[in-house]
């Protein structure tokens, strides 16, 4: 592959016009900048990125770090970022923490290397964003707010109404014994759900019955097998998510519960899984899509200097489908 030095002496300019042809710095003549863009073509010349991105103090790339990738929810995330990222002229990179603030750490400073114009964020480690400040890139945290941080913008849903509507859903079921699968209170999204479902079980004069749960289908397996022995009289689980929906309804059904007849379920997020499941998994839509297109809008607008929303909060809407049968 040429250099940007062969490509100057095969179009008879000089290797700062070349640059200036590629990185549109400054105005070039058209019949120089014809034979530059000549050349380039035939000799499959490419700039050096990472050269261009220390120059220009911007790589094109929009950095996207998230606690678990098997987690269907924000793999559907990632793929709407980066969609929309690939629409605008960036690319994306993603980075799997584990909720390990070692690794998040690790990941941010390989951003800041490459120059990253953002970076897209699920974390509940206030250490890890503290380290962010002296990085200089913008943040937008998605899913889950921090305190005292300096992120740029949040991209979230309605986590309260959620908790709100899938409780009271299962109330309008028929159920009176609703055992809530709360996610890590630490994770204010999770918080914000158990919230809502308090509130209305105060308000039906219901009483609060809880497991605390994680977000994957190993652990949902476990804690549903907990459920039951602690539970033994519940007709209506929230699960903290589809996945853990489904492992729920796994257990439930291999110890001969028949569902919604015996106990109806309701999940969170409205992962395809949910659909493509049988049977289809009634939950509480978190519109991932528009999440994901948001947050990287935000980093995008930034960017080009325009003012930009600090909140940024979706409605969440109920999908009724099998695992939940409404009275009469």
């Amino acid at each position: 592959m040429a250099s940007i030095r062969e490509v100057a002496k095969l179009a008879g300019v000089s290797p700062a016009t070349v640059s200036r042809v590629i990185n549109g710095t400054a105005n070039v003549d058209d019949e120089k900048k014809q034979r530059v863009l000549k050349v380039i073509n035939e000799t499959g010349f490419r700039p050096n990125e990472l050269a261009r991105a220390l120059f220009k103090q911007s790589s094109k790339i929009i950095g996207v770090i998230v606690p678990n990738i098997e987690n269907p929810f924000f793999s559907e995330l990632s793929k709407a970022i980066e969609e929309e990222a690939y629409e605008n002229g960036y690319k994306m990179l993603l980075c799997n923490s584990n909720n390990n603030e070692e690794k998040e750490l690790m990941n941010i400073q390989m951003l800041n290397q490459l120059k990253a114009d953002g970076l897209i964020m699920v974390t509940d480690s206030n250490n890890t964003i503290k380290n962010l400040e002296d990085n200089g890139f913008p943040v937008v945290l998605v899913d889950r707010k921090l305190s005292k941080i300096n992120e740029i913008a949040i991209v979230e849903s309605d986590n309260y109404s959620g908790g709100k509507i899938a409780t009271k859903h299962l109330i309008e079921c028929g159920c009176k014994n609703i055992v809530c699968m709360k996610g890590p209170q630490n994770i204010s999204s999770a918080k914000q759900r158990y919230l809502g479902y308090q509130d209305i079980c105060k308000e039906y004069g219901i009483k609060e019955q809880y497991i605390e749960c994680g977000y994957s289908y190993d652990i949902g397996l476990i804690k549903a097998e907990e459920l039951i022995t602690k539970y033994p009289d519940v007709d209506g689980i929230i699960a903290s998510n589809d996945m853990v929906a489904i492992s729920v309804y796994k257990t439930l059904t291999q110890k001969g519960y028949n569902i919604p007849e015996d106990i109806q379920i309701i999940g969170f997020d409205n992962i395809k899984f949910s659909c493509l499941f049988t049977p289809e998994i009634t939950t509480v839509a978190q519109p991932i899509t528009k999440i994901g297109k948001k947050a990287t809008q935000i980093i995008i607008q930034y960017r080009d200097g325009h003012n930009i929303e600090r909140e940024n909060i979706f409605d969440v809407e109920l999908i009724e489908r099998q695992t939940t049968k409404r009275k009469g």
